[in-house]
């Protein structure tokens, strides 16, 4: 997929991102846009094979679509929707605005897809994008293939919206955490500087040698839980579940949230506790109950990308600034704003200062 690493992207967008941060001059600001547009232009230089200026107008549009339909698929509306389409469908609300703003981003991937043709070469695939249309290629006299424009223009809009909201939402609360126990990011801070240092970039190898930082990553996703239903799946037999028959084709929900906070497998899930995933000599465990990226072979599939851009993004602004709120630590809340398809964090201000 391109000449360069998945882990080279991230430590590059790290680095314009750390630029605007010193462009806010240590003045409040909020987060929001600033992180989604870095992770999302991991999903760009994959997709598209190339990253977008964080001011290009298209590229803001594109990510406030995405924010917009997070949060009105997470509120009471998108709940609703999800349960009864068949009445929310004539019924007026914010719900409606969904399928209007999927058909906004289907024309953005489409105007791009169409760029790509002008310029496609089968033998020298650039991204995503040119890989999907020398596989239609192939396929071309196959009826039953599913590779067509439409699959690729809905699987690149399903990469950017799996991809984006997740990972920046992620971040965003998870800064909003540090800010809350300035404890936990002074010893985040100890290690980063033991491990890594203030003169090069942190790669994915540093993290094996990180694991109070690990811990708290892993806290971070276990406590926050951004998507607590995790994505509806169906069943592909009849299927006998605890005394219970679920006939072929049944949705199921894994409701995450409800294992994340067991307390048979956490110690107080409702406080924010690192030691979660460390053991008695301080070293990093996992725990099989930590499932952001629900389980199975269902699994998310982004989750090794996931996994590299949270660390990465984190151990390189806590590398180089601290987070200040805009209001004394203890009155920081961490109550969602919105809780439904995703946990929202509330919206929240901060100063980025130069360490």
């Amino acid at each position: 997929m391109g000449k360069r690493s998945v882990e080279e992207r991230i430590q590059e967008e790290a680095q314009f991102t750390l630029e605007e941060f010193r462009n806010t001059k240590e003045k409040h600001f909020d987060p929001t846009f600033f992180l989604s547009r870095a992770v999302s232009n991991v999903i760009c230089s994959i997709v598209f094979g190339h990253r977008f200026e964080y001011e290009d107008k298209r590229f803001l549009s594109l990510l406030q679509l995405i924010n917009d339909n997070f949060q009105v698929l997470s509120s009471g509306w998108g709940k609703f929707y999800n349960i009864f389409p068949g009445i929310m469908n004539h019924l007026p609300g914010p719900h409606n605005r969904i399928f209007k703003n999927f058909k906004k981003m289907k024309s953005f991937v489409l105007e791009i897809v169409k760029d790509h043709e002008k310029t496609f070469q089968p033998e020298c695939p650039r991204d995503f994008i040119d890989c999907f249309l020398i596989k239609m290629q192939k396929e071309e006299g196959n009826p039953m293939s599913s590779f067509n424009m439409d699959t690729l223009v809905m699987t690149t809009l399903n990469l950017f919206f799996g991809g984006t909201e997740t990972v920046s939402t992620t971040l965003r609360y998870g800064i909003l955490i540090l800010m809350k126990y300035p404890h936990i990011t002074d010893k985040v801070h100890q290690e980063i500087d033991k491990v890594i240092g203030r003169n090069r970039c942190p790669t994915v190898e540093d993290r094996s040698q990180m694991p109070y930082t690990d811990a708290v990553i892993h806290e971070m996703q276990r406590f926050t839980s951004i998507i607590p239903l995790s994505l509806p799946h169906c069943v592909t037999r009849d299927t006998m579940f605890r005394g219970y028959h679920l006939p072929k084709g049944t949705n199921v929900i894994p409701v995450l949230n409800s294992v994340h906070n067991d307390h048979e497998k956490f110690k107080k899930p409702e406080e924010f506790n690192p030691e979660n995933f460390l053991d008695e000599n301080n070293r990093f465990q996992n725990n099989e109950a930590f499932m952001p990226f629900s389980a199975g072979k269902r699994i998310c599939l982004g989750e090794g990308l996931a996994r590299m851009e949270i660390f990465l993004f984190f151990t390189t602004f806590l590398q180089n600034f601290s987070f200040k709120p805009s209001v004394p630590p203890d009155e920081i809340d961490l109550t969602p704003s919105i809780s439904g398809v995703g946990n929202v964090p509330p919206t929240y201000q901060l100063r980025a200062v130069p360490r």
